[in-house]
């Protein structure tokens, strides 16, 4: 399926949206000097939201609401490049060690988010399988 002008513009407003959402969230909680938790705990979220999409029927029965609600709300709240900056700044800092701690926690807290949002999840019926 190629995409059209429906799909380009979900991913547009759902990624306004997130967008919105995380900068609320950052605004409400800055993360500071230390570890990156306000950063940290949107991209474990986001991680496991993912994880848990298809399990809304609208996204499963709609390709342009999965694209608003996936790369466009999720893909917009989410930050990895936050995160590449925050660890360039700590090892600018020489904080070498909390640097690696929150690559790796990042990484392996939104692995454990999803595999868990996953076990949970219950099967999708046949009908509805992608």
């Amino acid at each position: 399926m190629t995409p059209g002008p429906r799909h380009f513009l979900a991913v547009a407003a759902g990624g306004a949206c997130g967008a919105l959402v995380r900068y609320a969230a950052t605004q409400a909680q800055p993360d500071g000097a230390g570890f990156p938790w306000t950063t940290f705990a949107i991209n474990v979220v986001g991680s496991a939201l993912l994880a848990g999409l298809l399990l809304l029927p609208v996204a499963r029965r709609s390709p342009v609401w999965a694209a608003a609600l996936g790369p466009g709300v999720l893909g917009g709240f989410t930050t990895f490049s936050a995160t590449s900056e925050q660890v360039r700044s700590l090892l600018a800092d020489g904080r070498t060690g909390l640097a690696a701690a929150y690559v790796v926690g990042t990484l392996a807290a939104g692995l454990v988010a999803v595999v868990v949002v996953g076990g949970l999840a219950p099967s999708l019926p046949a009908e509805d399988e992608l």
